[in-house]
């Protein structure tokens, strides 16, 4: 009996050293909820005690409205959960329906992150991370323009639907020669109803428009790459900054955000390379 009782001691001890390695491994990966954070990160990032993120529901890709609950969820979402985690606060998500508002809030709420493509203009007012997400602007036209191609849009007599202040909205401000952007709280809507000669846009949403909307098509190719990056205000200290730029790293290199992305129905979306 001696020697059974001793067997059976050695193969516990064995099967609990395992399960120990194997809790221990997954922590790691995860990142330990008890792991502490510095005082100047969490007054950085979030000096109320929680953490309000800014979801803008106007991109598909990056966040949709969950229809049993209302809540937003998406990789944005996601991302935001677990950074309240790590930085053992509450965390509060307070949606947009376009990246233009989410901006304009920055100045006169008090976000603490935000989701949003970086852009110059952006930039003087939002500590940018380096992109997370890549994803492409396009251009939507009628079946029956003449258009085949990106270059032939930014020409005299060409009118582009835009969502104002959005990121393609920028862009095209700066690089636009002769078309004209018509600028709206929804730009699909005001190229269908002012019957528009171009619509600009992120691709998933207008492939998805045009899919269901035979009068129209998507120009191959893009016209601009869409880099989605974190941000915080301007002003806030440098150790919330270098902790978000750190976290976003670490999300992207562990697969989070590739995990997000296809929890999300959204494979299509290029998860950024590694920040130089």
């Amino acid at each position: 009996m001696t020697r059974i009782a001793a067997t059976v001691m050695i193969v516990l001890a064995a099967a609990l050293s395992a399960a120990s390695a194997q809790t221990t491994s997954s922590s790691s990966q995860q990142g330990s909820p008890m792991t502490p954070v510095s005082p100047d990160v969490l007054q950085d990032l979030a000096p109320t005690g929680k953490l309000r993120a800014a979801i803008n529901l106007g991109n598909m890709v990056l966040a949709q409205k969950d229809p049993a609950t209302g809540r937003p969820k998406g990789v944005t979402a996601d991302l935001a959960q677990e950074l309240g985690r790590r930085l053992h606060v509450p965390v509060e998500l307070v949606p947009f329906d376009a990246a233009g508002k989410v901006f304009e809030a920055v100045k006169t709420s008090n976000l603490d992150v935000m989701f949003l493509a970086i852009e110059p203009v952006r930039a003087n007012d939002i500590a940018f991370t380096a992109p997370y997400v890549i994803i492409e602007g396009v251009y939507m036209v009628p079946q029956d323009s003449k258009i085949t191609r990106v270059e032939e849009v930014d020409r005299d007599g060409v009118r582009i639907g835009v969502s104002k202040n959005s990121a393609y909205d920028l862009y095209l401000t700066r690089t636009l020669k002769h078309a004209t952007l018509m600028r709206s709280d929804d730009g699909i809507a005001q190229f269908v109803k002012d019957k528009l000669e171009a619509a600009a846009g992120v691709k998933q949403p207008l492939v998805a428009f045009a899919s269901k909307n035979p009068g129209v098509r998507v120009l191959d190719g893009r016209f601009m790459e869409i880099r989605q990056a974190m941000g915080t205000p301007k002003g806030r200290g440098e150790a919330g900054s270098r902790y978000l730029a750190a976290f976003v790293e670490e999300m992207k290199a562990s697969g989070f955000v590739a995990d997000a992305l296809k929890r999300s129905n959204q494979p299509d979306a290029a998860v950024a390379p590694p920040a130089n």
